[in-house]
């Protein structure tokens, strides 16, 4: 599968590519209940209208990446509901109400990314199966996607390298373009406590288009993406989680940023490498018009 000519030349200069915000806590914030075991994938099955209405304001606000509502339809996640039959009808739905809201853009191309979440819970790494496990669960979910066509996997929160391995090894494997995110404790580890180098030495040979850290506080992103820096050379994402009730594990803070101060933070990760930026757990598309409103409008002439 090939991304165009624009996206690509976007990955290495000019302004950074804006990804969207955070869609399961947008959903909490609009009234939609996102109970385990889907959580936002909930919402898919109740209100896709709103999801739907989610991926239209994120256009609006002037991203050029949506993200699926794929992070938890999942093999396992879906078993858990009872529904693992309904696996590719799911993730074909959530690409496509992405895709229909992308086609909306006026003047400009908007990609469509599927989420890919680790099989377990984002953060107690230690749950996360063996290798085979998440291997075979990866494949299927990457098999359920396939025929919804999106532009890229973006695999993301990513604690554990075994996960790592198997996620970017099953995206590779279908022909897909991918980016990977990874969530880190405040010492600058994985949040399985394995070392950020050994992380990036097992996902470089998987040739991601970049590679990322996410679901952590904006400090604390912007203290951790040098030390990213140092070990590849491929372009880097930046989003993170703010407005969070308590820090997550392996963090000690957490943060209460408005979209005009998440924004002067978040332009200090371009200037630290970032070519892909956005929001993650509590951004909502007033933090992304932040963003876009920094950097400006994209240009009508990609192609």
């Amino acid at each position: 599968m090939v991304l165009p000519t624009w996206f690509c030349d976007r990955l290495r200069h000019g302004p950074p590519l804006l990804l969207d915000g955070a869609t399961g806590t947008e959903l909490e914030r609009r009234g939609v209940a996102t109970p385990p075991p889907l959580w936002s994938a909930a919402a898919l099955l109740d209100h896709p209208d709103v999801v739907a209405r989610i991926h239209a304001d994120y256009v609006a606000a002037g991203a050029d990446i949506l993200v699926a509502n794929t992070f938890r339809t999942g093999p396992r996640a879906l078993r858990c509901a009872g529904i693992d039959t309904r696996g590719p009808e799911l993730n074909r739905l959530a690409v496509t109400l992405a895709r229909e809201a992308a086609a909306n853009a006026r003047h400009r191309p908007v990609l469509v990314a599927a989420s890919v979440a680790p099989v377990e819970d984002c953060y107690q790494p230690e749950h996360a199966p063996d290798e085979p496990t998440l291997a075979r669960e990866h494949d299927r979910l990457i098999q359920w996607l396939a025929p919804a066509s999106p532009d890229l996997i973006w695999i993301e929160t990513i604690g554990t390298i075994r996960e790592a391995r198997a996620a970017t090894a099953a995206a590779r494997a279908a022909g897909f373009p991918f980016v990977i995110s990874l969530v880190l404790r405040e010492t600058g580890a994985l949040l399985s406590g394995e070392p950020l180098h050994a992380a990036v030495a097992a996902i470089e040979p998987q040739e991601p288009l970049a590679i990322g850290l996410n679901c952590i506080p904006p400090g604390g992103l912007s203290a951790l993406l040098p030390r990213l820096r140092a070990t590849t050379r491929r372009p880097l994402v930046a989003y993170a989680h703010i407005n969070n009730a308590r820090p997550i594990p392996g963090w000690r803070s957490t943060e209460h940023l408005t979209p005009a101060r998440y924004a002067a933070i978040a332009s200090g990760w371009v200037d630290l490498g970032a070519r892909i930026v956005g929001g993650c757990c509590g951004t909502t598309p007033s933090h992304i018009a932040a963003l876009r409103k920094r950097w400006g409008r994209p240009g009508r002439d990609q192609s």
